[in-house]
């Protein structure tokens, strides 16, 4: 309550009326009027919190009743609660180890080629400069480019925008079922390193040049190629 030298003016007129021996009688409206002009002064809430505050408050307070009914169901209370986050907490370190990074999914969208069409030999070239860096991702994504270039450019396969590299995998292996798994594995390993936040490394550029060395000497079954044009 504010000091007598803060009195409001609706009591320093009562204190004075009654100092003068004269009866006050206020109206029941205007002095309820009066009464919440005078709670209204920031004065009254100065000490109270923020809405903020008291939104932090509440949820701290809702915390705390959650862990608490959590260790009162959980074996062992709160030491029982920990060990299970450290359990989530390592399956979820060894999905996101054993599976990469999540950045993306490899869809029908991803197409295998991304620039301007670029030869065979190009792409080839492209991927021993980058082997040469030690950029092994990129040498595994420009060596299996190349790998399905070669095949469209000998009309093994059509030459088509947008094809994945599994869709290209799955049509060459039609034509070539010699080296079908060989075809699929190249193309897991350029999904890893392309999408699934995978790292490549020597033995992974490795097995997709022999591959690509080897397709090109392989003869296709013409019967089976998909869209071939005439036969060399």
């Amino acid at each position: 309550m504010p000091a007598s030298g803060g009195a409001t003016p609706a009591l320093r007129v009562l204190v004075r009326a009654q100092g003068d021996g004269i009866p006050v009688d206020v109206p029941r409206v205007p002095a309820r009027e009066a009464a919440e002009r005078e709670l209204s002064r920031p004065i009254y809430g100065k000490d109270e919190p923020n809405i903020l505050i008291r939104a932090l408050d509440a949820f701290w307070e809702w915390l705390g009743d959650v862990f608490e009914t959590a260790a009162s169901a959980a074996p062992g209370g709160l030491l029982g609660i920990v060990v299970i986050v450290l359990v989530v907490a390592a399956l979820v370190a060894a999905l996101w180890w054993r599976l990469g990074t999540p950045s993306r999914v490899a869809g029908a969208a991803d197409a295998l080629f991304e620039d301007a069409p670029r030869t065979a030999s190009d792409h080839r070239a492209a991927a021993e400069r980058h082997a040469a860096a030690g950029r092994w991702n990129h040498a595994v994504q420009e060596r299996m480019r190349a790998l399905v270039r070669s095949l469209e450019e000998r009309t093994v396969l059509d030459a088509r925008p947008g094809r994945t590299a599994d869709e290209a995998a799955a049509e060459a292996g039609r034509a070539l079922p010699g080296h079908g798994d060989d075809l699929r594995a190249a193309a897991g390993e350029f999904d890893a390193v392309t999408y699934g936040g995978r790292t490549a490394d020597q033995g992974a550029y490795q097995r997709v040049k022999d591959l690509d060395q080897a397709v090109e000497r392989a003869k296709p079954l013409w019967d089976s190629v998909v869209g071939r044009g005439a036969a060399e």
